[in-house]
């Protein structure tokens, strides 16, 4: 088995009260059971309690039931109609918002290559991937479609939605439908991959209508901050050649090390016992998930939206914050060191490099005077820059732990995936705020559908 992420806090818990973690244990034990009692209510299908509405514990053992299809059912339906799918086109959009945008994105910038769409088709490995209906930018949006159709290449569509009612995305699918039924013709159906919801569905009508032969669902109780590892993530990712198999391997094996594991060598459980506890006993409520390189930035932008919109409820909830260093250190860097005491930092890293790794070359030309350094190589220089940093913040008694990726790979994303969705609902037991549903966006789209429908 490839080798597992791990997590480490022992630097920070010696700012927090003596046995502060061991007396939560109790209450972090009866999250977790709380969590997975909510699965086995879930796959029973019984009534749900109304303060369990809605009930979105689909995703938790999802990605090991995926893996069951893999031969025959539903991974291998996907898989090949990605196939297919790459097989048709040379570019295509994938339109969706929220978790329907963040998911496919966190996995293509931390899995894809970083200049995939400047490659020609022989240098890359899958289509060229372009982001539509997470916005209402009418320049964007217009400057795509005219690349689109210009471009001389074929091109395709998956449209993620799974009410099919959410308005911009409905409004994206609509534009670039018709742009690719102009320019495709009767091959335009073969061309797009909606993903949604049962019978209801707006976009699932409209799929069935247009006979677009490959549809696939997103699962009932499935939310969609929880549904990277569906076919919400799955679908668009597969067309990129990214190895879905690995991810949802690496989630799976994530599953069962928290129901399985105890604190103390459970990421999960570790990872809730450190946010609650500094936030409880020094009231830091703002989390900086400190990524270490360019290509985690989106998984920690995914991690925004995950954390905020499932605790941020009932005047509570800690504000998440991502920042990619070093870049960062010379914007937020100076406050993380000496603004006010609310910041909770966990480094996010892998433990070695994933691909290629420069090396600072000796030079005649020594006025930069990194002769000192010839022969180290650029994760070298970012391993430096990481624990330097580590080293200032304990010197202030600024909490730091780490979240450490082997590497960067499809398993490893996989496992942190997986993770930071169970330490979300599990924190959300724990604190009794259900980690589910997201009311403050609904009255935005309520009011936002009158105001249109008034002017």
């Amino acid at each position: 088995m490839p080798a597992p992420l791990s997590y480490s806090n022992s630097s920070a818990l010696e700012l927090l009260p003596a046995n502060a973690a061991e007396a939560l244990r109790p209450d972090l034990l009866k999250a977790r059971e709380e969590t997975l009692a909510d699965v086995a209510l879930f796959d029973a299908g019984g009534e749900v309690p109304s303060d369990k509405e809605p009930l979105d514990a689909g995703y938790i053992d999802l990605p090991a039931k995926l893996l069951a299809t893999k031969d025959s059912g539903e991974l291998a339906d996907l898989l090949a109609a990605t196939e297919r799918f790459r097989e048709e086109v040379d570019a295509f959009v994938s339109l969706g918002i929220g978790g329907s945008y963040m998911g496919l994105r966190a996995l293509q910038e931390a899995l894809g290559d970083p200049l995939h769409n400047e490659k020609p088709a022989s240098h890359r490995d899958g289509p060229k991937l372009y982001y539509g209906g997470q916005n209402v930018d009418p320049g964007v949006t217009a400057g795509l479609l005219e690349h689109l159709e210009n471009s001389g290449v074929d091109w395709g569509i998956v449209v993620i939605s799974k009410s099919g009612g959410t308005l911009e995305t409905a409004l994206a699918f609509r534009l670039f439908r018709e742009a690719l039924e102009e320019a495709a013709g009767d091959d335009a159906a073969k061309r797009v991959i909606p993903v949604t919801g049962g019978a209801g569905s707006k976009l699932r009508a409209l799929a069935e209508e247009k006979g677009y032969a490959d549809i696939f669902p997103v699962p009932d109780g499935v939310g969609g901050r929880f549904s990277v590892l569906s076919a919400v993530g799955l679908v668009p990712a597969a067309a990129l050649g990214l190895d879905v198999v690995a991810l949802l391997q690496g989630a799976a094996d994530m599953t069962e090390r928290f129901k399985t594991a105890d604190p103390g060598d459970n990421p999960v459980l570790d990872y809730v016992s450190t946010c609650h506890l500094f936030e409880k006993h020094l009231s830091m409520d703002v989390r900086i998930l400190s990524t270490w390189g360019d290509r985690l930035e989106a998984v920690g932008l995914w991690y925004d939206q995950l954390l905020a919109e499932s605790l941020g409820k009932k005047e509570r909830g800690a504000l998440p914050l991502t920042v990619v260093n070093t870049r960062d250190l010379h914007s937020r860097g100076q406050q993380h060191q000496e603004g006010k005491r609310d910041k909770l930092i966990h480094n996010l890293y892998a433990d070695s490099p994933s691909g290629p790794n420069p090396e600072v070359p000796s030079s005649e030309a020594n006025q930069d005077e990194l002769n000192k350094y010839a022969g180290k190589s650029m994760f070298d220089v970012l391993t430096a820059a990481r624990q330097g940093t580590d080293q200032a913040y304990a010197e202030d008694r600024r909490p730091t732990a780490d979240i450490i990726l082997p590497t960067i790979d499809a398993y490893a994303i996989g496992q942190l995936l997986q993770m930071l969705m169970l330490a979300t609902t599990v924190e959300g037991r724990l604190i009794g705020i259900n980690p589910y549903g997201q009311p403050g966006v609904e009255a935005y789209k309520r009011n936002m559908n009158a105001i249109l429908s008034a002017s």
